[in-house]
């Protein structure tokens, strides 16, 4: 069978929709990775608010201990305010996070729709390889029917010719 002239870019296919795999597949990766580190988060701010009224209880406390007035309460109230503002900031990093998981599932659908692509490209050669093999099966089938049946008239001449008298 002759070689099939558009081999090297059936490779080039094939090498494009396993490159388009791997980043598919590294695309996955990273959004798992993003929302694992958005869940992280989430149980960090839950935790630092039941946290949070702990704290200030036992702040509250030790503030009557020592029997600290006005003064002390307004240091109570700063201290309540300062972790609330970590809350905030950890709550502001949970939006930032979620913002960062969209754009990592939209890399993940474009690396898949690239991948599809990579795929159909792939089996529209793989179609035509097969197309030319049964084409070139056929024609050298033919060629081979043809010589047979030339064979066989020659075989059928030659046996007429002796079977005759001249």
């Amino acid at each position: 069978m002759p070689p099939y002239r558009l081999q090297t870019l059936l490779e080039i296919r094939q090498r494009a929709k396993e490159a388009a795999e791997q980043a598919f597949s590294e695309a996955v990766r990273e959004v798992a990775r993003q929302e694992k580190e958005q869940q992280r988060l989430e149980r960090d701010l839950e935790e630092r608010k039941a946290g949070r009224k702990a704290k200030v209880d036992l702040y509250l406390q030790e503030i009557m201990a020592r029997g600290a007035g006005v003064s002390g309460m307004n240091s109570m109230n700063r201290y309540e305010l300062r972790l609330k503002d970590e809350e905030a900031q950890v709550a502001l990093e949970i939006e930032r996070q979620k913002e960062v998981v969209k754009r990592a599932k939209k890399a993940m659908e474009e690396k898949r729709q690239e991948m599809a692509q990579a795929a159909m490209d792939l089996k529209a050669i793989e179609k035509h390889k097969e197309k030319w093999e049964k084409e070139v099966k056929a024609a050298r089938q033919a060629r081979e029917e043809l010589v047979q049946e030339e064979i066989g008239n020659a075989l059928h001449l030659a046996r007429t010719r002796r079977e005759q008298p001249d």
